[in-house]
């Protein structure tokens, strides 16, 4: 008896010990299928912040160019930068607005705003209203052109034509097309600000979209609605943040959440008008 006993227990000592390391298997494999999802995430991610950047079409230079002048602060590049400057020679748009939209462009503007001063765009969209303070010291190029543009009526009438649900983008600009295939209005400005990083692209910044060359944004925007896409837009660093939303960033995660499964709203969202407050 007393040996029968001690077998039943080494045998569910050894049952248990077996059970155990099964458990243990089990938990490693479950942690190692987490982790391959959270990294396919990222990744799937990524690929839409690329997506959504590479898709615009707004004058990308015809030879390919990748010219890496970085531009300082101010707008003026920095020293051995042979010279170029971040600004145009185009003619400012009237401050109250032009009397009739203006798409095509000869040049980038020349300086049009006071970067001293403060800006304010109200998107006025068939959804509600987004207010954005504009970034004149980090970004005052980017700002200066998104101001003229605006000033210029090239934004009404516009679809918010492209929308990604995961990673809280909503993209518009695209006066000719209402798509990413734009061509946005006759010239290219340079990337500006950067780099940037994850504290950068927080919920409800404004950022130039633009092709996968450098310095190839022209006229379309993003707006990022939660932080689905702050980690992808992060690993680039390179998209230039000129705005943060001040109002309507509920308005911007309802237009984000429109995402039909193809980055196409399931409804029309028009932005009927861009006005600039200057103070």
């Amino acid at each position: 008896m007393g040996t029968d006993k001690r077998d039943r227990q080494k045998a569910n000592k050894a049952a248990k010990v077996e059970a155990e390391r099964a458990a243990a298997k089990r938990a490693e494999r479950s942690a190692a299928i987490k982790r391959a999802l959270v990294v396919g995430a990222i990744v799937v991610v990524a690929m839409l912040v690329f997506s959504l950047v590479s898709c615009s079409s707004d004058g990308s230079d015809a030879d390919g160019a990748t010219t890496t002048t970085e531009f300082t602060g101010d707008g003026t590049p920095p020293e051995g930068a042979g010279g170029e400057v971040g600004y145009g020679t185009g003619a400012c748009a009237p401050a109250e607005g032009a009397d009739e939209p203006v798409l095509e462009f000869d040049d980038a503007p020349q300086q049009c705003i006071d970067p001293a001063k403060t800006y304010t765009a109200t998107f006025e969209t068939s959804k509600g209203d987004l207010v954005v303070q504009l970034d004149t010291e980090r970004t005052p190029v980017t700002t200066n052109n998104f101001v003229n543009l605006a000033r210029s009526g090239y934004y009404d009438g516009t679809d918010l034509h492209r929308v990604v649900a995961s990673a809280g983008f909503v993209q518009g600009g695209s006066p000719h097309t209402q798509d990413a295939a734009d061509p946005g209005p006759g010239y290219t400005i340079p990337d500006e600000g950067g780099p940037y990083t994850a504290d950068d692209y927080v919920p409800g910044i404004l950022a130039m979209a633009r092709t996968s060359a450098p310095n190839s944004a022209g006229g379309q925007f993003f707006f990022l609605a939660h932080e689905g896409g702050t980690q992808a837009l992060a690993s680039y660093g390179t998209y230039a943040v000129f705005g943060r939303t001040t109002e309507g960033l509920d308005l911007l995660q309802e237009v984000a959440a429109l995402d039909d499964g193809t980055e196409h709203p399931t409804e029309q969202v028009v932005v009927e008008k861009v006005t600039i407050t200057e103070s």
